[in-house]
């Protein structure tokens, strides 16, 4: 059995943050909004949590499906009718929730049946949830829920494991059946992601996300990327974080250590809904860490 975390109220904590700013974030996202205005308001509020962005906000658009985070230079603005995904992290100390929806930016409904899909197939996924489940089995509700709305599940993008540090830590929760024979063990932290698409239903890269991860420690001497190690670890990073020039003069240099990400399109230019909750698998369900604290 896999053990639960020994510090499972920072996990919750963290989920509730990361609730938070996704919710600040479709709520930012209005005719005119500039992506890195919002990018940098939910990184912000994750901060003055007193959390830390367990990854740079992505806010990836109409056949963007995921890893758009906007550069230092960025000013493109949102219109009327754009679909919006937005992706937060938090952490507390590595203690990880992920959490995403979607918004269609001015409330003109005409891809609410996409947006419900990708949230039924998160609903559909999460009730499946407990110790001992096939992966497989929430896989298959993901999908049928998706394809019952007309629409495709994207086949190549996939939930994850979770653990201290590791957003992706090596179990993947796909949103098609017949890709894993994992099952679930109790005390697991996982994120349910479905992706729902107008298109084929398949993921080409695009062009650099603006993205990194440290993939290895830098060896050398040299104080400032050893100090931009220490900051990110092994979670992934914007490259607008750089807080100096003599940071963003280390990253340039420091590429062979570094994981970069391309944005991940739709590969035949379909719109993309996405949903997502970090889940704690209990002894008997589910426990959705990233759910809105009620009240709120």
């Amino acid at each position: 059995m896999t053990p639960y975390p020994p510090d499972l109220d920072r996990w919750r904590e963290a989920g509730r943050i990361a609730a938070r700013a996704r919710e600040l974030g479709l709520r930012l996202a209005v005719p005119g909004a500039r992506r890195r205005d919002i990018a940098e308001a939910i990184e912000a509020f994750i901060r003055d949590q007193g959390a830390a962005p367990a990854f740079p906000a992505n806010l990836s658009r109409n056949h963007e499906a995921a890893h758009f985070t906007p550069p230092p230079d960025d000013t493109g603005e949102l219109a009327a009718g754009d679909l919006l995904k937005v992706d937060v992290g938090a952490h507390l100390d590595g203690a990880i929730a992920d959490t995403a929806d979607t918004v269609e930016v001015g409330g003109s409904h005409r891809h609410e049946n996409l947006v419900r899909a990708a949230r039924e197939g998160l609903r559909e996924g999460i009730a499946r949830v407990r110790p001992g489940i096939r992966v497989d089995e929430i896989s298959r509700a993901v999908a049928e829920a998706i394809r019952a709305r007309g629409l495709r599940p994207i086949q190549d993008l996939t939930g994850h494991s979770i653990e201290r540090y590791l957003l992706h830590a090596g179990k993947s929760i796909p949103n098609v059946p017949g890709m894993t024979d994992a099952t679930l063990e109790e005390g697991e932290v996982i994120a349910i992601e479905p992706f729902a698409t107008n298109g084929v239903g398949r993921i080409a890269n695009g062009p650099f996300g603006h993205i990194a991860r440290f993939r290895s420690v830098p060896s050398g001497t040299d104080p400032v990327l050893s100090g931009l190690y220490a900051r990110f670890r092994t979670l992934p990073f914007a490259m607008r974080w750089a807080r100096t020039p003599e940071e963003a003069e280390a990253l340039r240099g420091a590429r062979r250590y570094l994981q970069t990400y391309p944005v991940f399109l739709e590969r035949s230019g379909g719109l993309v809904a996405q949903a997502e909750h970090t889940v704690l698998v209990g002894p008997a369900r589910g426990e959705v860490l990233s759910a809105l604290p009620s009240g709120d």
